[in-house]
């Protein structure tokens, strides 16, 4: 290696903020960075003195992920627990010469660091917020094509979709299922340059991972037996020059995700049975319902894709958040019915308070599909609840009707004279919020406590200036 080799690598061991591990063959340790001291609480020197093998016997390494590497001459990731009580992702790559293992190089980000950033990616959102709530223009001027919302918040999110529609920054849509992230990625896919390109929908979690490879990457023929004679294109191929959304993102295998990462990163993929690579230009935009920063402390998702995807995070709040949406999702659904069974239903007035008051864990997948039950079983032109008929449940399991003369069925809360549906469900939230503050310690206890997002309880404690006693 050059003396300018070597200042090179020398520099960013120095100045990386991961904290890096290079070991030999046999696992003495060679070098690490500056900021491993902190990590592992030994000094620089000390660890240089040591092998992998004594520290993970020390509990220094809880595991050691540069052993794994070892044993099994494969990159590795894993999670640790260091000397020093924190949690620590930790990634491992072998470098191989003539065939033997003569270095692991690893890295490990102290998750400390990730927690900081969802913390700053909150606030930003926060003022996002503000700043379009005193701009007020254009969140009430913005076209929203096919997007079915009439809330501040879905229609502000659509206006951060809208402005970052003409780049390719990869978008992270988060949220329950059915909240509509498959209807957003297609509309930011319209609002893009791209937008005459094609639009490539994969849902990851219904791909068998037998298949995954062949229907991602593609194949020539006689690439493997059952291949067809004109070798096919894969996913990942026709999304070319458009938009490819991978919904259910945390569902992909480990060993895809690596394969991902690597045509994310170079804009090229070889097809199976195939020795030339191909450029692929594509926007990512992913989907998920899981807590994918999570996934990243179990070990079941690569860091490295996590800081790929996660550009734009955008969090979907659920139904239940953003009742005013509601009326207008029911009246298309029951338009796209009649037109699809050829009638002119209508809902009955008293079936209306049902809709909004359900929680729809659902969410809207869950509201058509109710919908579309009660058209289809409703013999009239109009959707009541007869004696004889089913209608909707309120505080019943997802998706089913309950009859009338239900005894299960509790009392109404009267709504007192003069109040609104919207300042009773508002005021019940204030009194629900205003006690978990006085219970709970960050907005992160009381999101797990509601079971939404701690952006959304952000903006609800800005909504009903409520702030919480003891946060620290």
């Amino acid at each position: 290696m050059s003396e300018i080799d070597s200042q090179v690598l020398a520099t960013i061991v120095e100045t990386a903020s991961d904290h890096f591990f290079i070991v030999d063959g046999d696992g003495r340790v060679l070098d690490v960075s500056p900021g491993a001291a902190a990590v592992y609480g030994m000094s620089r020197e000390a660890l240089c003195r040591t092998t992998v093998h004594a520290l993970e016997a020390q509990g220094v390494l809880k595991p050691s992920v540069s052993l794994e590497v070892m044993r099994t001459g494969e990159p590795a990731q894993v999670m640790q627990q260091t000397a020093t009580g924190r949690r620590v992702v930790a990634q491992a790559h072998p470098v191989h010469l003539d065939g033997e293992l003569v270095r692991v190089v690893s890295r490990s980000m102290d998750l400390t660091d990730l927690q900081l950033l969802q913390d700053e990616y909150a606030l930003l959102q926060q003022r996002f917020s503000d700043h379009l709530k005193r701009g007020g223009s254009l969140v009430d001027d913005l076209e929203l094509d096919s997007l079915e919302v009439r809330s501040g918040v879905m229609r502000e999110i659509a206006v951060l979709l809208k402005r970052v529609a003409p780049t390719d920054a990869t978008v992270l849509l988060l949220g329950e299922s059915g909240v509509g992230k498959t209807a957003f990625a297609r509309q930011l896919h319209r609002w893009s340059q791209r937008g005459n390109g094609p639009f490539i929908d994969v849902n990851c979690a219904s791909i068998p991972e037998s298949l995954f490879e062949s229907e991602m990457f593609g194949y020539q023929p006689g690439a493997f037996s059952g291949a067809t004679r004109q070798g096919r294109a894969g996913l990942l191929e026709q999304a070319d020059g458009g938009t490819l959304f991978l919904d259910e993102i945390g569902e992909l295998p480990l060993a895809m995700q690596t394969k991902l990462l690597k045509v994310i990163q170079d804009g090229s993929l070889t097809r199976l049975g195939d020795t030339r690579p191909r450029r692929v230009d594509f926007r990512l935009v992913v989907a998920t319902n899981q807590d994918l920063a999570g996934r990243v402390e179990e070990g079941s998702f690569r860091l490295d894709l996590y800081y790929r995807v996660n550009v734009i995070p955008v969090t979907l709040p659920p139904l239940r958040e953003r009742r005013e949406d509601i009326p207008v999702l029911a009246e298309l659904q029951l338009a796209r019915l009649n037109q699809r069974y050829g009638g002119n239903k209508l809902l009955h007035a008293s079936l209306w308070s049902q809709l909004m008051t359900r929680d729809w864990p659902g969410n809207v997948r869950e509201l058509e599909n109710t919908l579309e039950r009660a058209w289809l079983s409703s013999p009239g032109d109009l959707i009541e609840p007869d004696a004889g008929q089913e209608r909707f449940a309120v505080g019943r399991e997802p998706g089913i009707l309950a009859s009338d003369s239900s005894p299960d069925t509790p009392d109404a809360m009267p709504l007192p004279e003069g109040q609104t549906l919207k300042q009773a469900l508002s005021a019940v939230e204030h009194d629900i919020l205003a006690s978990l503050c006085r219970h709970y310690s960050s907005t992160y206890a009381m999101a797990r406590r509601l079971g939404i997002s701690q952006p959304s309880v952000v903006r609800k404690l800005q909504k009903h200036g409520l702030t919480i006693h003891h946060e620290r």
